[in-house]
């Protein structure tokens, strides 16, 4: 099992840890609130995201064969969507980002309980992650 398989199926069970899907959106909210801060100077629009409600920028730097991310919003959920995100495929490899499938999305049900605007969002960030990755393997 590589690093992101590893990462999916941890988030998988956090997420399976809860009963209804009211303390799952808590649990996104609080994983968001504990995002890195986001340097001001790489919120331009070179690095936002476009295709999200609400406002999102995302940063890839290449670290040899891996690639580090970092990314905010100014929606809560959206924040944890990124913090989702960045779990499974910050500081991997780019092989490996490039081969993978989000299919942890379905699995912790995110795909069935998001808004249309917030699914459109999470596609964005997974195409422009999946890109990045694409580019450099």
């Amino acid at each position: 099992m590589n690093e992101i398989e590893q990462a999916e199926q941890e988030l998988i069970g956090e997420f399976q840890a809860f009963d209804n899907w009211m303390d799952r959106y808590q649990y996104l909210i609080d994983m968001g609130r504990s995002l890195p801060p986001f340097p001001e100077e790489l919120r331009t629009e070179e690095h936002r995201i476009h295709g999200c409600q609400s406002q999102v920028w995302l940063a890839t730097t290449p670290r040899g064969e891996r690639l580090d991310f970092q990314a905010i919003s100014d929606s809560a959920i959206v924040s944890g969507l990124i913090a989702v995100l960045m779990r499974v495929y910050n500081g991997r490899l780019a092989a490996e980002i490039a081969a993978s499938h989000p299919d942890f999305i379905k699995a912790i049900g995110l795909d069935a309980h998001l808004s249309p605007t917030r699914s459109n969002g999470l596609r964005a960030m997974l195409k422009a992650i999946t890109g990045a990755a694409a580019e450099m393997a």
